[in-house]
């Protein structure tokens, strides 16, 4: 697969961009402004009623700069899941086609291994390189150099396996974004505590409000972080489930359209 890393780093580098550019430039333009302006109108209606209950605002509990952090991941995240989703979804495409182009229940001898070949070689260079393709090419050269049907099983097999341990350790930035988006949401748990103690003198004298803001902040990023965390988690192991499923599938299929039909004529 080597055109596939330098295409899907880019992606992945303009992806993280885009995402950063997209999120910062909502939090500069509404969601920081719309926070300033609800916490300035919570302030005056204490000033004037003590008795003032506070309320919660959704521009509020997103406002702080661990949060923002928290979407810039998340939107990350969710472009390479539908990139890697997209690829899975093309591969299964596939299973749908006759690539053999046979007609049903022929045997296949060792004489028809260049013919199968050159037609999957014709598939392009983009499609040869999905696990289907692959692993039918990998079982008919197996099969034309030892005229032996289980080496050719044994080929697939082989061919899935690694294909099934790439797509696995493909996923690993997509775990790391998993992890580091609590781990974001407790900086922002320790920056707030840390910062309310620093004004505890204060709270003390009477006036609480720093205290109260700070410690927002500390509930505000960990509550985000956790739901952010949540739902990716569910949309990675639905990837996963689908990767697993397309190497699974298309061992079956060429179990069923290829080992199946493999047929060696006894010597004379």
């Amino acid at each position: 697969m080597p055109r596939q890393l330098p295409y899907e780093l880019l992606f992945q580098v303009f992806a993280l961009l885009i995402a950063f550019i997209l999120v910062h430039g909502a939090y500069v333009t509404v969601i920081r402004p719309q926070a300033d302006i609800f916490l300035t109108a919570e302030q005056a209606a204490l000033a004037d009623d003590p008795h003032h209950v506070p309320q919660r605002n959704f521009y509020v509990v997103v406002k702080d700069y661990e949060q923002e952090a928290c979407f810039i991941l998340m939107f990350w995240a969710a472009a390479i899941l539908g990139f890697k989703g997209a690829a899975a979804w093309r591969q299964r495409g596939l299973l749908d086609q006759d690539l053999l182009q046979l007609p049903p229940d022929l045997p296949i001898g060792p004489e028809d291994t260049r013919e199968l070949s050159r037609r999957i070689d014709e598939l392009g260079p983009g499609r040869r390189n999905f696990i289907l393709p692959r692993a039918l090419h990998t079982a008919i050269r197996r099969f034309a150099a030892t005229r032996n049907v289980q080496d050719a099983a044994t080929a697939v097999r082989e061919v899935c396996e690694a294909e099934d341990d790439r797509l696995e350790s493909e996923l690993s930035i997509i775990r790391y974004i998993a992890w580091a988006i609590p781990s974001i949401g407790f900086i922002g748990t320790v920056r707030g505590i840390g910062a309310a103690l620093s004004l505890a003198n204060r709270a003390v004298e009477g006036d609480i409000t720093g205290v109260t803001q700070n410690l927002g902040v500390a509930f505000n990023s960990t509550f985000i972080a956790l739901v952010i965390s949540i739902v990716l988690m569910f949309f990675i192991h639905q990837l996963q489930l689908m990767q697993e499923r397309l190497v699974l599938d298309a061992r079956s299929w060429c179990d069923a359209n290829l080992i199946s039909r493999l047929r060696v004529r006894p010597l004379p």
